[in-house]
């Protein structure tokens, strides 16, 4: 997933998942043979009440280089202009500029800080409202080998980034985004949320399900 003398750049959200990717990947570096740069990457939605200057002093205070932009992707995606999906086309916008922002930095790598639960949710999320199944993978190669898409939290779970994002004392960063507590994957967490209540099992197996397809018990 990271070899020696990689360019990474490193998507940051201000959630603890993204927060916690960074710590990782540079705390790793005192440890291991090999080296690796890391660029992080946010980008300001544009709603009003943003963290901008507190994320950047908190990167500063951490040494991390970190390159902000100021968008509007988050309020044009929820005005009267858009009839999509605000999630799905603030997302769209967000993941074409950090392509742009990646390679204008040199980075043919860039790493994102979904989880197991993530990608368990992003699956539910594929069947439910696109009709495919299919999901988030560890890591992804685009434009004919040219840039990979890594994933370095894809088998950690959420509760896991939680408890030690909790005892490394991460700061807080509120989203703003008016639609962070009421998006189809809010949905989707929640209804899974109760499926793990019945039965400890139940994340393993789904996850484990992914790379255990039966293709012939499948429709053609």
């Amino acid at each position: 997933m990271i070899a020696d003398g990689d360019r990474i750049a490193v998507a940051l959200s201000g959630g603890k998942d993204s927060l916690m990717l960074l710590w990782i990947l540079t705390d790793r570096l005192s440890r291991i043979p090999i080296n690796y740069d890391l660029h992080a990457i946010y980008l300001d939605p544009g709603f009003d009440g943003g963290f901008s200057s507190a994320l950047t002093d908190y990167c500063q205070q951490m040494g991390y280089r970190l390159h902000i932009e100021h968008t509007s992707y988050g309020t044009d995606a929820h005005s009267a202009v858009n009839r999509e999906n605000p999630c799905f086309l603030c997302s769209r916008k967000r993941r074409k500029r950090l392509f742009e922002i990646a390679d204008e930095l040199d980075c043919r790598k860039l790493a994102l800080g979904h989880n197991k639960d993530d990608i368990i949710e992003t699956l539910f999320l594929n069947i439910c409202f696109a009709g495919e199944i299919s999901t988030m993978v560890p890591s992804q190669s685009l434009f004919k080998g040219n840039f990979t898409i890594i994933r370095p939290l894809a088998h950690t779970e959420e509760a896991t980034i939680r408890k030690l994002s909790a005892e490394l004392h991460f700061p807080d960063f509120i989203n703003p985004c008016p639609s962070a507590n009421s998006s189809s994957r809010q949905t989707i967490k929640e209804i899974l949320q109760q499926l793990y209540e019945v039965n400890c099992k139940i994340k393993g197996n789904i996850f484990k399900s992914l790379s255990h397809v039966k293709k012939e018990y499948l429709l053609k």
